[in-house]
């Protein structure tokens, strides 16, 4: 991650010591897997692995096709989850959502004194009831620890329904927080799902020791949301997304170049946009700007929403570079990357001094982003490996 750049000395000595304590944990989490991955023997699982455990666990399967599958979603929508998930999840079939985020507030102080064990009678009291009345051929989870316990997974798992989870951020949060003896990431639960679906590559290895079964796809975007806007380009680079971090100081850093930049999203004097107002910002900007790393680490990247979000919405795409995009796209030629400040304020200069060049690889990765990296695809992906999709309707995929 860049260096951080503030006048506030104490600012800088936290932002440094949080990141020095949190790399150590990292780096002591990394170790301890690959020490019991290679202890134990274990393997990655393929394709064929995984169906075989799959025909074990959830035998006589019966795969259908795209449109007739229906599916429990057991998600809260806090602000992306609507927009991405549910219309992709619609493409396969009747889709009945689960969302308790209205009744059940996960941010009150006594969350873990009662209100998430309320929440887990009524999510399981709820997905038991849905079962009984309709044949349910597949359960979509976003979950982790912080929301379920152990004894809710399990109570999901012997349903005997293929069931796939969801997370995001495996690289830092896969142990989490320990409370009341229960990891608040995916570490104690991850073993009840049939499928873990983690967008973490070198969290693969995590999944396999705590008996889990893995496969590594990042997000996705929603072509019918995320397309690109007819509007003229008044911005020279915008960044969408929260303040935090070293963000505010590389933000400031390159409008001390003299550069145009502008910020949107929580912390940010401009505040968040709506949706529809965020995806018409990429097409009126002529650089978007991201940022690849995990929060509070250094050096410690893993793909994101806007990895895909930019490109599929008509943007130009520059973001810090790390070795998982290159699975992605055509660096340089679909999407942009910088490594140092330098580099970024350089970058920057060249992409607004050369439109064409920069029409040219706005519109490549456009083209990537639909043929390649649609929420769709990555459900076709999951549904296929739990047998529950049928075959020869599966689309091209880049992972």
């Amino acid at each position: 991650m860049l260096a951080i750049a503030m006048n506030d000395p104490l600012r800088i000595y936290r932002h440094r010591w949080r990141a020095w304590r949190n790399e150590r944990r990292i780096a002591r989490e990394r170790r301890y897997y690959a020490d019991r991955f290679s202890t134990l023997g274990l393997s990655l699982p393929d394709d064929a692995t995984i169906r075989d455990a799959l025909d074990r666990a959830v035998p006589g399967r019966r795969p259908k096709r795209r449109g007739d599958l229906s599916i429990l979603a057991l998600y809260p929508h806090y602000n992306w989850e609507n927009y991405a998930l549910k219309p992709a999840l619609e493409k396969f079939g009747r889709v009945r959502h689960y969302d308790w985020c209205a009744e059940f507030d996960h941010q009150r102080p006594d969350w873990h004194k009662g209100v998430r064990a309320r929440m887990n009678e009524a999510l399981v009291d709820r997905v038991r009831t849905w079962v009984k009345d309709d044949k349910t051929d597949v359960i979509f989870t976003y979950l982790t620890g912080a929301l379920i316990t152990t004894e809710t997974a399990a109570a999901l798992h012997s349903l005997a329904i293929p069931m796939v989870n969801l997370s995001l951020n495996d690289k830092e949060y896969f142990v989490g927080r320990i409370v009341d003896g229960q990891a608040m990431g995916l570490r104690d639960i991850c073993r009840s799902f049939h499928l873990s679906w983690t967008s973490t590559e070198d969290a693969l290895i995590k999944y396999r020791v705590e008996g889990g079964t893995p496969i590594y796809l990042p997000e996705g975007a929603n072509p019918d949301i995320h397309r690109p806007c007819d509007v003229e380009r008044i911005y020279d680079v915008t960044f969408v997304g929260q303040r935090y971090g070293n963000r505010p100081a590389v933000i400031e850093t390159v409008r001390r170049a003299g550069i145009d930049i502008r910020a949107f999203g929580p912390g940010w004097p401009a505040g968040p946009l709506p949706m529809e107002d965020m995806v018409r910002l990429y097409s009126q900007s002529r650089v978007s700007l991201g940022f690849g790393g995990v929060a509070s680490h250094k050096d410690t990247f893993c793909l994101k929403g806007r990895d895909f979000e930019i490109p599929m919405s008509g943007g130009l795409y520059l973001t810090e570079h790390h070795p998982e995009l290159e699975k992605a796209y055509r660096l340089g030629e679909e999407i942009v990357t910088y490594k140092k400040m330098d580099d970024l304020i350089d970058t920057i200069r060249h992409l607004l001094a050369h439109p064409d060049e920069a029409e040219r690889i706005r519109r490549a990765g456009h083209a990537r982003a639909l043929a390649d990296h649609t929420w769709e695809m990555r459900f076709e992906t999951v549904f296929h490996l739990l047998g529950v999709l049928k075959t020869g309707e599966r689309q091209k995929m880049a992972f």
